[in-house]
């Protein structure tokens, strides 16, 4: 039995992963969500903590874990000083610092256990392309995320604890049709060699596979799902 640790597993990306995985034989997995699963607000720097113990208590041992969980908001330049630092604190301290935090918990479970186990972070194209002016904090964050992932990769491969990022360019949820339609649907569609955004489903079985088949030597691996909107 492989137990699994989701966050953001509510909508969108997050509720695909939890869709594909539920189909797997083997499984037992616990979402987070503000609304559904574990409660946890990850605005509350105490949450990732209050979130691991349950689900931890819950499952007796979490064997992967998958931080999906984030915020995309606006945060233009022209605000006030005070209010620009607090978006740009507010969407570090959910989308980096709460991952980073539960990172650290499984890697310090999975030492405790000797057992290994597998980090997947769900990053974005905007850690390597960069995002809108509205948006440097966002792109940050993500850039963030992939250059822990592969820290942890390269840190902790010998006791069998692999870590991979995912990273997706648009993608049909609920904030990219809001997103696509307030920067002008055909004019962003235009930049994605494939002519669609990624269905969450795509995203999802990208998740599914390095959480449960990929193999091992394929640790720090980042693996892009955007239409070749972007190539590396």
């Amino acid at each position: 039995m492989t137990n699994i640790l989701l966050t953001g597993s509510s909508r969108g990306i997050g509720a695909a992963i939890a869709a594909t995985l539920s189909t797997q034989a083997g499984i037992r997995l616990i979402g987070h969500g503000t609304k559904s699963g574990i409660s946890a607000d990850f605005s509350d720097p105490a949450a990732p903590r209050r979130l691991w113990d349950q689900a931890l208590a819950e499952l007796g041992q979490i064997d992967v874990l998958i931080n999906n969980a984030g915020v995309f908001e606006d945060n233009p330049i022209d605000l006030s000083d005070d209010d620009w630092v607090d978006g740009w604190e507010r969407t570090m301290r959910i989308n980096l610092t709460a991952s980073a935090e539960l990172c650290r918990f499984a890697v310090r479970h999975w030492q405790e256990r000797s057992s290994g186990g597998r980090i997947v972070n769900v990053a974005s194209r905007a850690a390597y392309r960069g995002d809108s002016p509205k948006h440097w904090h966002y792109a940050a964050s993500k850039a963030g995320m992939v250059a822990m992932t592969k820290s942890i990769a390269r840190g902790y491969a010998a006791e069998n604890i692999l870590a991979f990022a995912v990273c997706p360019g648009f993608t049909m949820t609920g904030m990219a049709e809001e997103y696509l339609s307030s920067r002008g649907g055909e004019k962003l569609l235009a930049d994605i060699p494939l002519g669609r955004v990624a269905d969450p489903a795509e995203v999802a079985n990208a998740v599914q596979y390095l959480a449960t088949q990929a193999p091992p030597s394929m640790t720090g691996a980042v693996i892009d799902v955007n239409g070749a909107s972007y190539v590396r």
